[in-house]
């Protein structure tokens, strides 16, 4: 699997788990329905569907994929909760990703 198709599908993977936790934090935050289970369960199996297709060995795949979802959160943070991630957010997914990064292209040679 190349790079490209890895991150994408680290981030659709990120966006998966994200939505099925985000969605119970709604019901018990901020009031929302109980019916957001029903969604939040879907998401959080298509997450873990999702992990199975990376063709790394799971741990690898688990700790690469841990620095897609620091950034993937921030982005989150900007887009669902309006708030505009700081300079640290950024340096600290920087790093996440770098550290993503040596892990899945180290595991290539």
């Amino acid at each position: 699997m190349n790079a490209a198709r890895t991150l994408g599908l680290f981030i659709l993977t990120a966006l998966a788990e994200i939505a099925g936790c985000y969605l119970p934090w709604l019901w018990l935050r901020a009031g929302k329905s109980p019916l957001l289970l029903l969604p939040a369960a879907a998401s959080l199996a298509v997450f873990v569907w999702l992990l199975t297709l990376h063709p790394a060995a799971a741990g690898r795949t688990y700790a690469a994929y841990g620095g897609v979802y620091v950034a993937v959160a921030l982005l989150w943070l900007w887009a669902v909760d309006g708030q505009r991630p700081t300079g640290t957010d950024a340096l600290g997914a920087a790093v996440a990703l770098l550290g993503m990064a040596i892990i899945i292209l180290g595991a290539r040679r």
